[in-house]
């Protein structure tokens, strides 16, 4: 199974076009800004000193590199002045200040030069894999590889100090990221060293030469060797970069212990320890998966990494096999979970995603609870640039092939061509989704077969031809017109019950998009708030979010002058019906401070 890439394909019109733009237009130059001013970009200049502001961190190549990779994105779809300067600045000093062994990294050429891989987690690794990432996307789309030369050059010495001479002070890096970048580096250049420096960090992490001690074990992963991990442990983020990286072994050296080991891991993330939102790593201490079902709504960390890397982790699985349910989490992580950290306005962000937010608990001495209002930027501001490499190249998500068969596996308005086992093909998909469940596919070329993802959460389909894992599979030959239409009710949810916060609560999705309720809308208490959702209707009130579709439907709350000057009173039948609005919960947040909530009690 390959997959098709977003440079195959342009996102031409609906949802995420218009999210696209905003990208290109704002986000790119507002996290710039707050980069630019808080120190990321000035540190490759290696210049900093004692009582200098801005001192350089462990990870700020990080933020940077991430950066460029969304620009080169941007790039290979058009020519942008803007990004393509700072870029060139940037690899200049890139450039200019690696050492003689290609080495760069803007903390350690100045600060704790001795410390050079001698500290497990302190990123050095992270960073040289998302410079990896960068460099490859920006030679594809500048055809410039001098960046990517410098690049290879840095991973060619990291090769010699940890697999030839073994002279660092660890063997795999604390925060995985570079085993998946180093099996993109042998797919762009065909060398299979790279690839075999993947397979090595990827096997060696917990096994008895790699020890850690307690706690930190599970946290990095490595507890157990890779092909024996079958529940998610540890940081999130680092674990399902992990995981991809497993998968991509996997796909590649046809390893049946990786895919294994990938099946079980998705399994365990997906049945027992991810959010409805798509939002896993629920723990704020360590940013880590919990035990199954320990899922809180108030307090769950729910990281906009985390979230976006699921959706890496189950791309990859579609390419190992496909089977629509891993299609089905990335869609339920892209409109939910991880759209929600950033803001309508493509400025601020989320680090943390909540599924509730009660403003007044905030003000509990000695407890914690995530913000409640998006940041432009945080001192580990890793979120904001994986959101703008993220969408500017969400058209990695559409399409999949494996011989004459292409698979369907997300909906957006978009035009694509790309090569066939035995020809081509050129396929338009029109359809308003998210919110409207029409998609028309326009196919051209040679004839083969479309396979059609049936969303999970469309329980009312009816396949006219035979469905193969969550596929309807359609034959297909030039000028043929596909017409789908799935029903988009609302549905209200329930949880396990063993997820304690959700037990005789609900939430209410449509099509693939989780809603909620804020306060700013609903008034006080909305935790008491029942709601008909056989009244429920989909409009586009400009009055509560410009632009953003929401739910009005009946609703009913207890009359709170009964506990006027009372804790306490006999159970009553007095309610009051009023009329209730539901938002997206990706669009929460973006009115000022107030309550949210996403698992409500119906009537």
């Amino acid at each position: 199974m390959k997959q098709i890439s977003f440079e195959q394909l342009d996102i031409t019109g609906g949802f995420w076009k218009q999210k696209q733009d905003l990208i290109k237009n704002v986000t790119m130059k507002a996290v710039y800004d707050r980069f630019k001013e808080t120190g990321r970009f000035d540190g490759f200049k290696c210049d900093w000193q004692e009582g200098m502001p801005n001192k350089p961190h462990i990870f700020w190549d990080s933020d940077v590199a991430k950066w460029i990779e969304a620009a080169a994105y941007i790039l290979e779809k058009g020519h942008n002045d803007f990004l393509r300067n700072i870029c060139e600045e940037t690899i200049d000093l890139f450039i200019k200040n690696q050492d003689e062994n290609g080495y760069f990294n803007q903390y350690f050429n100045i600060i704790d030069c001795d410390k050079r891989f001698k500290v497990r987690d302190w990123h050095e690794l992270y960073c040289l894999g998302h410079f990896i990432e960068a460099a490859i996307a920006y030679a594809k789309a500048t055809n410039e590889d001098r960046f990517l030369k410098a690049v290879c050059r840095y991973v060619d010495y990291v090769k010699k100090v940890f697999i030839e001479e073994k002279s660092a002070a660890f063997l795999t890096p604390g925060h995985e990221e570079i085993e998946l970048a180093l099996v993109k580096l042998y797919d762009y250049t065909g060398d299979k060293k790279y690839l075999d420096m993947s397979r090595y960090f990827v096997e060696t992490r917990g096994t008895p030469e790699n020890p850690l001690h307690g706690w930190e074990q599970k946290y990095n992963q490595s507890h157990l060797p890779a092909r024996e991990q079958f529940t998610a442990e540890g940081h999130s983020v680092r674990a399902v970069y992990f995981y991809s990286a497993m998968a991509d072994l996997a796909i590649r050296l046809g390893d049946e212990g990786l895919r294994n080991a990938c099946e079980k891991l998705f399994e365990n993330i997906t049945e027992r320890r991810m959010y409805i939102t798509g939002a896993i790593g629920s723990m704020p201490r360590g940013e880590q998966f919990s035990i199954d079902y320990d899922l809180p709504n108030l307090t769950a960390y729910a990281e906009t990494c985390a979230n976006l890397g699921l959706a890496l982790f189950s791309r990859r699985m579609t390419l190992i096999e496909p089977d629509s349910r891993y299609a089905d989490t990335v869609e339920r992580v892209i409109y939910n979970g991880f759209l929600s950290g950033i803001s309508l306005d493509g400025k601020a962000f989320f680090y943390e995603n909540p599924l509730e937010i009660a403003p007044k608990l905030r003000l509990r001495e000695g407890e914690r609870y995530p913000i409640t209002q998006r940041l432009e930027v945080f001192g580990c501001s890793c979120c904001p640039p994986n959101i703008v490499r993220f969408i500017s190249s969400i058209g990695d998500f559409i399409y999949a092939a494996k011989g004459n068969i292409v698979y369907v596996n997300q909906y957006m308005e978009s035009k694509a061509a790309f090569a066939l086992e035995n020809g081509s093909c050129e396929i338009e998909q029109q359809t308003g989704y998210p919110f409207d469940g029409k998609v028309t596919i326009k196919y051209k070329g040679d004839p083969a077969t479309l396979a059609v993802r049936i969303p999970g959460w469309c329980t009312g389909y009816v396949a006219a031809n035979p469905v193969v894992k969550g596929y309807e599979m359609y034959e297909v030959k030039d000028g043929d017109v596909i017409e789908l239409e799935f029903d988009m009710p609302f549905v209200a949810f329930e949880a396990n019950p063993h997820i304690r916060d959700n037990a005789g609560r609900y939430a209410i999705m449509r099509g693939p998009i989780v809603f909620c309720m804020e306060g700013v809308d609903n008034g006080d208490c909305i935790k008491d708030i029942r709601l008909d959702l056989a009244t429920a209707c989909l409009t586009e009130d400009k009055s509560v979010l410009d632009g953003v579709p929401c739910v009005k439907v009946t609703g009913y709350k207890r009359d709170l002058s009964r506990f006027e000057r009372k804790l306490y009173v006999p159970k009553g039948s007095s309610i009051i019906p009023f009329e209730a609005t539901m938002i997206p919960y990706y669009a929460f947040a973006n009115r000022g401070e107030t309550d949210m909530l996403i698992w409500t009690m119906l009537k």
